[in-house]
């Protein structure tokens, strides 16, 4: 006779009410709990149990994923549950820095708990489908052992044993996005304080997207190799065109206080005898600068 899985989801936000309904579609027997009792409504509509407490929650199954803001609340939930998760696996699919993923993974092992720590790198829209991508690191067995129920989410990637590599690769991965962003918006301003409206910018700015993903790739291996001569693009020419910016962006009445801190960095890497260098020397200046 085949046992359904068991799971409980804790926190219902709307990726942790998602998560739920995908488990729930996928035949599985869900258990929710929120501080907010009432978002849990909808969820027994489809057929969830609630808990009233953490403990309650995390006790009624075999497999708990926890959803909410940061490792500041998971760790308030799991303190909250006692000793609730001995001898049942814990996920946390919060987003926080890598340490944080590794004291939660800590404080479930201390009551006799295991833990994967998850991070889920897609939108809510995509949960329960091929197009959703959540990444785990934590012991490969224990994320062996629950693939069957997760496979329902979406598509998976362990990334390692350490408990603190699903984080390291959400924050590297958020770090990328946000700067993109904030340089597109910086972008716009500068654009339009000169009669550019964003439609005006924009097919030449996909041309400037286009040309990214293989320079990605380059400066990822040459960081990879440290190796930073042969220079297609030296650090001191762009030391120059970041002036301009900077000028461009004052002119314009544009805040340049991101692309002066990119400028330390350059100022930084040529000051240490790095001018004729690939500008893939500026990222492990970066390292140098917060060490010294």
């Amino acid at each position: 006779m085949t046992t359904t899985p068991t799971v409980t989801v804790l926190g219902l936000g709307p990726m942790g009410q998602t998560l739920s309904r995908a488990l729930l579609d996928a035949g599985h027997t869900v258990t929710v709990w929120n501080r907010t009792e009432s978002k849990a409504q909808a969820l027994r509509d489809r057929g969830a149990l609630s808990a009233p407490t953490p403990a309650a929650a995390i006790a009624a199954s075999d497999l708990a994923l926890v959803n909410v803001v940061d490792h500041d609340a998971v760790d308030a939930i799991l303190t909250a549950a006692g000793d609730a998760p001995a001898g049942r696996t814990v996920i946390g699919l919060s987003s926080d820095t890598p340490d944080r993923a590794r004291r939660t993974a800590k404080l479930v092992g201390n009551v006799g708990g295991r833990y994967l720590d998850g991070a889920i790198m897609t939108p809510t829209d995509t949960i329960g489908t091929r197009g959703a991508s959540i990444l785990f690191a934590g012991p490969q067995s224990l994320f062996d052992e629950h693939r069957g129920v997760l496979d329902t989410l979406g598509q998976l990637t362990w990334v390692g044993e350490d408990h603190g590599r699903a984080a390291a690769f959400d924050m590297a991965l958020l770090d990328l996005f946000w700067t993109s962003v904030g340089g597109f918006g910086h972008a716009l301003m500068v654009a339009r304080a000169n009669g550019i409206e964003p439609s005006e910018l924009m097919p030449h700015a996909h041309g400037i997207v286009g040309i990214l993903s293989p320079i990605f790739t380059e400066v990822a291996q040459r960081v990879e190799d440290d190796r930073y001569s042969d220079a297609s693009a030296s650090v001191s020419s762009v030391a120059s065109s970041v002036r301009h910016l900077i000028a461009a962006s004052r002119e314009a009445g544009v805040d340049a206080g991101l692309l002066e801190a990119f400028r330390g960095y350059v100022d930084a890497t040529v000051a240490a005898g790095h001018g004729d260098d690939e500008i893939s020397r500026i990222a492990s200046e970066m390292t140098t600068l917060t060490r010294g």
